[in-house]
């Protein structure tokens, strides 16, 4: 009788041949879902990006039915005479299981000015029924005017757009005794 001998890649390849098939089942029996914080950075970044390109419809969505109204009027000039450049999301933190600030930096200007400003705004967060919510936002530092506020007193008013253009004298290079 006899006896036919394996060699070990052939019973790897084998043993692999037969396992690949389970492979899909054994991830699909533990999902990984996303930690809380996760999902934080995840629902504040949607939110801060839709605004930056002006969807407030969609950046809406992440804002608490309680605070929309009040959301809206501190936006209602965005997209308008206020401008957004840029943001930056600068922080994050979970203040309990539920609640979490965030930090974001937008630079913005205003229409009829034209100068790059920068304000840094603190927004409060809650876990709501598994869904991360905008509660509440107000400015931390920077200038003031992006969130609807009244210009700073003894703020420089804006410049004029029919103002002349300054106007640097004409310098010739050589000697003008050689024409």
């Amino acid at each position: 009788m006899r006896t036919r001998a394996f060699s070990r890649s052939s019973i790897s390849s084998c043993a692999l041949a037969l396992c690949a098939p389970l492979f899909p089942l054994l991830l699909a029996a533990c999902p990984l879902s996303p930690s809380s914080g996760a999902k934080l950075q995840e629902a504040a970044s949607e939110m801060n990006v839709n605004t930056r390109f002006g969807r407030m419809e969609m950046a809406v969505e992440k804002i608490a039915p309680k605070e929309r109204d009040d959301w809206a009027k501190r936006h209602k000039g965005w997209g308008g005479r206020i401008r957004i450049a840029d943001t930056e999301m600068a922080g994050t933190r979970l203040t309990s299981e539920s609640e979490a600030d965030v930090t974001v930096r937008v630079a913005w200007y205003r229409q009829d000015e034209q100068e790059l400003r920068t304000t840094t705004v603190k927004q409060k967060w809650k876990d709501v029924n598994g869904e991360w919510k905008m509660i509440g936002e107000a400015r931390l530092d920077g200038d003031v005017g992006l969130l609807g506020e009244p210009p700073a007193v003894g703020a420089a008013p804006a410049p004029s757009v029919t103002a002349p253009r300054a106007q640097f004298p004409t310098v010739r290079i050589g000697n003008d005794a050689e024409d």
